[in-house]
């Protein structure tokens, strides 16, 4: 059983009455009145009850009752449905919280599927401004849509401060399989906002070019700052994923130079080691005719050979950054 969160009538932009789900059509229709409904997570009975009231499109109601993949906005008559999607994230979880908006003329209905930030601070922020909620159902459909807009601004910042503290960390230390993990994970977080942003765009330009009785010409301005905020957001997660996508790119060439490090390393101790190995192994031959073998100082000569040539191979691969 889903609850109402508030439910209201407005005229001339203040707020007469709080209201039942059933009183609703009695105030929409009542000339210079709009109602405002707000649920969250409301049933089948509750929809089917609003849409008997304000003759809400069959099909609009099936997909509120269902789970969509992508926002949109669809047209039925004179009446909007509009789905948004709100991102919340909590201990670097990443979800999306799904909203289903009904515009029509003399009302407007708000069907929260999930817990995010609640849109009480939308209502108070419209009951703020009387000169502006006296457009109607209009603005506030613009400040819903402007109220989704910007809760993807800290979610996107807080990504862009982990994915620059993993490039810090990365650049200093070795690296370790649970940054890489991360680093993954945070990439596919900013796609997947840019996948419930991008039709953002759309919907906002749609609403610039509709023609509706409830939507006031003069309000178009406000539904184009919309599409500028979702676009200048669609830029900023472009950039993030280009980011962490040149974040993983240097995690593969650091590991690759890295490893290039190493190995170089290992092949020059194994020169160095190489060289004595070689010079005993000549002395181990065992043939009669070895001058050396009968000399007096023989091995000590020997042996600073050895140290020379160790010595000079060692400086040697020191010089070139091998060592």
């Amino acid at each position: 059983m889903g609850r109402v969160v508030a439910a209201a009538v407005y005229s001339a932009g203040k707020k007469v009455t709080d209201i039942t789900l059933d009183e609703g059509i009695a105030w929409a229709n009542k000339p210079g009145h709009f109602v405002w409904i707000g649920l969250e997570q409301p049933d089948a009975q509750e929809l089917n009850t609003l849409q008997r009231q304000f003759k809400l499109h069959e099909l609009a109601i099936e997909d509120a009752l269902e789970q969509h993949s992508r926002p949109k906005l669809e047209t039925f008559g004179d009446a909007l449905f509009i789905v948004i999607y709100s991102p919340v994230r909590h201990e670097s979880k990443l979800e999306f919280v799904e909203t289903h908006i009904f515009a029509g003329n003399g009302y407007i209905i708000t069907s929260r599927n999930g817990h995010s930030a609640s849109y009480k601070a939308v209502r108070s922020r419209c009951e703020a401004r009387p000169l502006l909620l006296e457009h109607g159902e209009d603005f506030v459909l613009y400040a819903l849509l402007d109220f989704v807009t910007e809760s993807y601004q800290p979610v996107s910042e807080a990504i862009h401060a982990e994915i620059d503290a993993l490039e810090k960390s990365i650049m200093g230390s070795a690296l370790n399989e649970a940054d890489i993990v991360q680093l993954h994970a945070l990439r596919r977080d900013v796609l997947r906002l840019r996948r419930y942003v991008a039709p953002m765009v759309e919907i906002s330009e749609e609403l610039q070019r509709l023609a509706f009785p409830f939507i006031d010409k003069n309000m178009r301005p406000y539904f184009r700052d919309v599409q500028i905020h979702v676009t200048r957001q669609m830029e900023d997660l472009t950039t993030l994923r280009d980011i962490a996508s040149q974040t993983i790119e240097i995690v593969v060439l650091l590991e690759a130079s890295r490893q290039s490090n190493v190995q170089r390393k290992f092949a020059a101790w194994a020169a160095i080691l190489a060289f004595p190995t070689a010079v005993a192994g000549i002395y181990g031959m065992n043939f009669q005719n070895m001058p050396e073998l009968s000399w007096h100082y023989g091995y000590f000569g020997v042996l600073g050979f050895i140290a020379v040539g160790v010595t000079g191979l060692w400086a040697s691969f020191k010089r070139s950054g091998w060592l």
